[in-house]
């Protein structure tokens, strides 16, 4: 990703300046992390906060890898996200544009409202109204919402925190191919050639290695993975003519 060098620079050093500071008056159930979309894919410069557990050098997430390759809406409030330990969070992305209107950089924002959530059942609970003659009723009309546990939820919805890349790739994949919904062995090539196109949506191919990956996961070489790339382009090319 081009840049104009010493501006986009001190951009990102003040966006540092303002996770740090952002970060010591916010409550330590909000993580706020900075990417410098140069660097994708470990793109994380700067954390404060500890909600998903990244550091710097961490990668991209596949939200702000699809964003950035698709060239989707500069900012996207308030999506829910479900770590696989249960937490439910609520994140925000921002993506930050230069003077030349490249984009440089991404703000993110991850709130832990596990807790909220629960408080919210439980007042629920608690005012589960009565019936209007002031009785309680044989049975109720609907169920009693009940607490939930965070431990029973183990299935990650919603936008991926990897801490590698090889992490990042293989959820990529894995999610790519099951889309489809046919094991690798029994693909035809325009199966293959779905599942080659969802990854080039989602950002895969922003990755090192990721053709050698591709072709190693779909049992082809590396120039079919060039080839079905070529095709794509041709497609999107012609469709957009």
């Amino acid at each position: 990703m081009a840049t104009d060098g010493g501006g986009d620079a001190f951009i990102l050093r003040m966006l540092e300046q303002v996770v740090a500071t952002l970060g010591s008056a916010l409550p330590t159930t909000v993580e706020i992390v900075l990417h410098d979309l140069a660097r994708i894919p470990n793109s994380i410069v700067a954390v404060s906060g500890d909600v998903t557990n990244r550091r710097i050098g961490d990668p991209a997430t596949d939200v702000l890898l699809q964003a950035v390759v698709s060239g989707s809406d500069d900012s996207m409030v308030g999506y829910q996200t479900r770590l696989p330990d249960g937490r439910e969070l609520r994140s925000s992305t921002h993506i930050v544009r230069n003077a030349a209107g490249q984009r440089i950089a991404a703000v993110c924002v991850n709130a832990d409202v596990s807790a909220w959530l629960q408080m919210r059942d439980l007042v629920t609970r608690v005012l589960q109204p009565l019936s209007a003659t002031h009785t309680l009723p044989e049975a109720p009309a609907s169920p009693v919402p009940t607490l939930r546990p965070v431990e029973q939820v183990a299935e990650p919805v919603g936008e991926r925190f990897p801490h590698d890349v090889d992490e990042l790739a293989a959820h990529l994949l894995a999610s790519a191919i099951d889309e489809i919904g046919i094991p690798v062995d029994l693909m035809k090539k325009e199966h293959k050639l779905a599942v080659v196109a969802q990854l080039r949506e989602r950002g895969m191919f922003l990755l090192r290695d990721a053709v050698e990956m591709v072709a190693g996961h779909l049992q082809v070489t590396r120039f079919t993975i060039y080839n079905y790339l070529n095709e794509i382009e041709r497609t999107s090319g012609a469709e957009s003519a």
